[in-house]
């Protein structure tokens, strides 16, 4: 079957039941909750037609035999509800479409012996799926169920084509439903409203978000070079109350990005359309060299190319001592191999920087997520050191740094 055809699904079915005193359904639970029938639609406690005292217990033909091969515990149990090997029979019940689960119909439909449609992502009311090739004839079918089974999807999109590294959007085909891709997603306390079809958005990342977000002091800075529609920037400003300057380069992004700044009310917000080396070396600056005792942070997250844009900090204060030092952390996204990820990731950043990384200058080493068997998403979180800031431009002749002393007491806060 790839075209759905629900009727395929009607059938009369036997199922084990028992009858019981409904004052007892409770005190049976212990022993029957596990073999009760779950099916979708189908209550498998039911009232016993002209007998409001009674009720019936629906249970999983799989799972439950007979009452003799019960564990003898069980059985006392239920003889002490006055239930024995007679208070058993079976139920003749009338199964439609409606009443399967999701893995029923797929293990019903799809190819025996390979794998199944075994997970998705949900961004709002819309499923993404990336199948595998052998899945592909089956793709209006499985889009159809997922439509029909899931509450509030109205959208079951497939991926077509790679991410684009530029734009962080990928070409989608839409197996089911409406051709809706404007979304609304919950996430750290804020709300995320974007197009998918524009945009990039991970659900999975959901956890990452969140570690960041705890690492970031109370009232700090957050740099986010590759913001997206904000799943950083926006609970930065709103829950840990940071000043935040975010930046992405996809124009319907930075849309996105001011929209949700907007939507959950947020102050201390600045955003940006440039490119990531630009807004480093444009935007940073400035504030670096009017406030630097506060902690700063820079979030990186664009696996792909994130670590390429490391060499815009490479000279970004040339010709400026700072004193006191600046305490900046940034966090860095890469694609790794699985068996080399840690020290590969160490590695890129190293030669992206030109310059080593010390064993105390690293905060984390985080392996984020699996993205296939063999390729990981990791995370160096790590302080920034000063000789890459104030390293002076190669082609420049060495001469005395300018000295800028900051005097904490009369700094514009």
């Amino acid at each position: 079957m790839t075209e759905l055809d629900g009727a395929k699904f009607t059938k009369e079915v036997t199922v084990p039941s028992v009858e019981i005193q409904s004052k007892n359904v409770g005190k049976s639970m212990p022993v029957f909750k596990k073999y009760l029938l779950k099916m979708e639609k189908l209550k498998p406690v039911t009232e016993v037609q002209g007998n409001d005292e009674r009720r019936k217990l629906l249970l999983d033909p799989i799972l439950f035999e007979t009452f003799d091969k019960l564990r003898e515990e069980d059985q006392q149990k239920l003889s002490e509800l006055d239930l024995n090997k007679n208070s058993f029979s079976n139920t003749c019940l009338h199964l439609e479409y409606h009443n399967f689960r999701i893995d029923d119909v797929f293990k019903a439909v799809l190819p025996e012996g390979k794998e199944g449609c075994t997970s998705y992502s949900r961004i709002g009311h819309i499923i993404h799926l990336n199948l595998r090739d052998h899945l592909l004839p089956y793709k209006n079918l499985i889009g159809q169920v997922l439509v029909d089974k899931l509450i509030g999807v109205k959208t079951v999109v497939n991926k077509s084509s790679a991410i684009d590294s530029t734009y962080r959007n990928f070409q989608m085909e839409v197996l089911a439903g409406e051709a809706d891709f404007v979304t609304e997603v919950k996430e750290n306390l804020c709300t995320f409203k974007f197009d998918f079809s524009q945009v990039y958005w991970n659900s999975r990342l959901c956890t990452e978000h969140e570690r960041i977000i705890k690492l970031l002091p109370q009232k700090s800075v957050l740099f986010d070079v590759f913001a997206g529609v904000g799943p950083f920037s926006v609970p930065a400003a709103k829950v840990r109350k940071c000043r935040v300057f975010a930046n992405d380069l996809n124009p319907s992004s930075y849309h996105w990005l001011k929209e949700n700044v907007r939507l959950n009310k947020v102050e201390n917000v600045n955003t940006f359309n440039l490119d990531g080396r630009q807004f480093i070396r444009e935007q940073m600056p400035p504030f670096l060299l009017t406030r630097p005792t506060e902690p700063i942070h820079v979030t990186m997250n664009l696996p792909a190319l994130a670590v390429e844009f490391l060499d815009a900090f490479i000279g970004l204060l040339s010709g400026v001592e700072l004193d006191p030092l600046l305490d900046i952390t940034v966090h860095v996204y890469s694609f790794c191999e699985e068996s080399s990820a840690f020290s590969e990731m160490r590695t890129k950043v190293e030669s992206a920087l030109k310059h080593s990384i010390e064993d105390e200058q690293i905060v984390e080493l985080v392996d984020v997520r699996d993205v296939s068997p063999k390729k990981h998403m990791l995370r160096l979180s790590f302080r920034i050191p000063p000789d890459v800031l104030t390293k002076a431009a190669e082609e420049e002749t060495s001469s005395e740094p300018k000295r800028l002393k900051l005097d904490l007491e009369t700094q514009d806060r």
